[in-house]
């Protein structure tokens, strides 16, 4: 069974997290724009060519602009749940794009790049309509994943691929373990374990489900840049019984004195565990079953079973 992450943050908190963050975010982003990079150069040795491309958690747009270039003729959806971050995204590829693709895309019926403000959780587009989904560091802020997944599987056609990474349950452990010794709220998120993630994927009954970690620890020279840096990309402590005030600063100068215990000859660290996946959604159409005593009924979404009779007489 599943494990559902525990939310200590709406998604209202989260919009605003990553709305505040949107000016600040590229400039101490250094994990993210790293874990991005890894991935794509993944795409390296899988042999696709897709024509519809969604980038869920696009954020400011690294992930959009490396798929760009890696398949130059497809068209790339870039849907995040803060709008600011979309509005950046959306300036670096109006910034980066030559004049004479600018004048090229004013006579296209279907413009390159569109721009999506939606939840990963409740995807705002048809039935297999999408031929991969890129993901980079955004599951993790999706507490329920059967859910998540059985999403994916809904919008991606059949034989569609899904790439993504998250954070594993190592992720700033030497700042929960901190926090812990003098305050007994939460103050850092929760994060699947690798086998949760397969889990769920097996649950949706994705094909050929793989996945892998590795541990990256960067170094701070002071506790504060920490949680600066955490702040200017989004990920700080969202929780709505955080504390405040005096008694607040009082238990952080203790969380401080905490993390002296994992300190070395080259600073603070700060350990991120990131999961990488990679799945294919199944060339059948996912069928949902119901039956009582009299009958059993199977219903097949239209555009899936569309697309799959498609790809049957080209193959």
């Amino acid at each position: 069974m599943t494990k559902t992450l525990p939310q200590p943050f709406t998604k209202q908190q989260l919009r605003d997290s990553f709305n505040k963050a949107a000016e600040t975010y590229d400039a101490f982003a250094i994990v993210q724009r790293e874990v991005c990079e890894r991935l794509l150069e993944r795409l390296d040795y899988i042999k696709v060519e897709p024509q519809m491309i969604l980038d869920i958690g696009a954020g400011t747009g690294q992930g959009t602009q490396g798929l760009a270039l890696q398949y130059p003729d497809a068209h790339i959806v870039s849907m995040d749940i803060a709008e600011n971050m979309l509005l950046k995204n959306r300036q670096k590829i109006q910034t980066q794009s030559s004049l004479a693709e600018k004048v090229k895309n004013l006579f296209k019926a279907k413009q390159r790049y569109q721009f999506v403000c939606a939840d990963a959780e409740q995807l705002s587009f048809s039935d297999a309509s999408m031929d991969m989904i890129f993901s980079s560091l955004t599951i993790q802020w999706c507490p329920d994943l059967t859910r998540l997944f059985n999403e994916f599987r809904r919008v991606l056609k059949p034989g569609g691929l899904l790439m993504f990474t998250t954070l594993g349950t190592e992720t700033l452990h030497e700042l929960r373990a901190s926090w812990a010794e003098v305050s007994d709220k939460i103050h850092v998120n929760h994060f699947a374990d690798m086998h949760d993630i397969g889990d769920a994927l097996y649950n949706v009954q994705v094909e050929n489900p793989l996945m892998d970690n590795e541990i990256i620890v960067l170094n701070y020279q002071s506790i504060k840049q920490i949680l600066v840096e955490l702040k200017a990309v989004g990920a700080h402590n969202q929780n709505t019984g955080r504390e405040k005030a005096l008694t607040g600063k009082n238990r952080l100068q203790g969380m401080y004195k905490a993390y002296e215990k994992f300190r070395t000859e080259e600073g603070y660290p700060v350990t991120y565990e990131v999961l990488y996946g990679h799945a294919w959604n199944p060339k059948t159409p996912l069928q949902k079953t119901r039956s009582d005593a009299k009958v059993q009924q199977t219903s097949i979404s239209l555009a899936q079973l569309k697309s799959t009779l498609g790809s049957r007489e080209h193959s």
